[in-house]
């Protein structure tokens, strides 16, 4: 009688040590998965900033080249004279 009991004790220890071998691996894939959306978010932020200085930067050489013109022309007219 006390096989099947010792037998029974083994099964459920190595049953007990597989469940917690499985939930660490399910552990590690969440925290992988959570590290993953972290970084996505961390770069769609990025693309985001990167959209907004392009066009503060788009917008900064618009003004420029309407200044440039603008002393073009001026010039133009004070060497007309």
């Amino acid at each position: 009688m006390q096989r099947p009991i010792k037998a029974s004790v083994t099964g459920l220890m190595i049953l007990t040590a597989l469940s917690a071998g499985c939930a660490k691996k399910e552990d590690r894939a969440a925290q992988a998965a959570t590290r993953a959306e972290q970084a996505a978010a961390r770069a769609e932020s990025a693309a985001r900033r990167a959209e907004s200085e392009a066009t503060r930067v788009e917008t900064a050489a618009q003004r420029a080249e309407a200044a440039a013109e603008k002393a073009e022309r001026a010039f133009a007219r004070h060497t007309r004279k």
